[in-house]
């Protein structure tokens, strides 16, 4: 499934200290700076998770949307499943979970100057303990949607551990022009935080 990025983002750290030696380390994460890179490697996924639970919305026929996947740009898999409210009301949501399969978007740079780092995420493959992407669309087709993305992804690669994002969103929604519904590109903002199993911490501010 092809998933255009139609974006502008602005993310904002906690911290952009460098700690010494830690650009293609294996070690769990424990710093702010860690932290923000775990969150860079994820970055890509959140708005793909948008897109496939709004492709799942489109193509539902009862509570459960049919299961969409996307592939990573460098590997593994992401499966966007769950619920949407049924019925012919203007305001619906819908409760999804993201489950990543050695998941990874390539090599991102955190800063100029700085050394390329390369991770893959892993969920647990319980749907019932996935992170969870909650929707709530009002107004359909031509309103406005709120949401979260809570829960905790872990890590391979350069980093290892675990990685917990806690996201908050909101944007307008549009008719596609065939009567299905999507996110108005430029119209979503998503804020929070994304922690490390320790005391790491980076706050994200992006716009899509």
């Amino acid at each position: 499934m092809n998933l255009p990025s139609l974006r502008a983002v602005s993310l904002v750290a906690v911290s952009f200290l460098f700690a010494a030696g830690l650009t293609g380390c294996n070690d769990e994460v424990s710093s702010d700076e860690q932290a923000r890179r775990a969150y860079l490697g994820l970055d890509k996924s959140v708005e793909k998770s948008l897109q496939l639970g709004f492709a799942g919305f489109n193509a539902a026929t009862s509570a459960n949307i049919p299961a969409q996947t996307a592939n990573g740009d460098a590997s593994g898999t992401l499966t966007i499943t769950g619920q949407v409210d049924q019925g012919s009301s203007s305001n619906k949501g819908m409760r999804l979970r993201v489950g990543m399969a050695t998941y990874s978007d390539g090599e991102v740079t955190p800063a100029e100057n700085e050394k390329p780092v390369e991770i893959a995420y892993q969920t647990v493959t319980d749907t019932t303990m996935q992170p969870e992407l909650t929707l709530s669309l009002r107004n359909i087709p031509n309103g406005t949607f709120t949401g979260t993305l809570v829960g905790t992804f872990q890590m391979d690669g350069d980093l290892e551990g675990e990685v917990t994002l806690n996201l908050t969103m909101s944007g307008q929604i549009e008719d596609d022009g065939t009567g299905k519904v999507r996110r108005k590109a430029g119209s979503t903002t998503i804020t929070g935080t994304a922690k490390s199993g320790g005391d790491g911490e980076y706050q994200v501010n992006v716009t899509l």
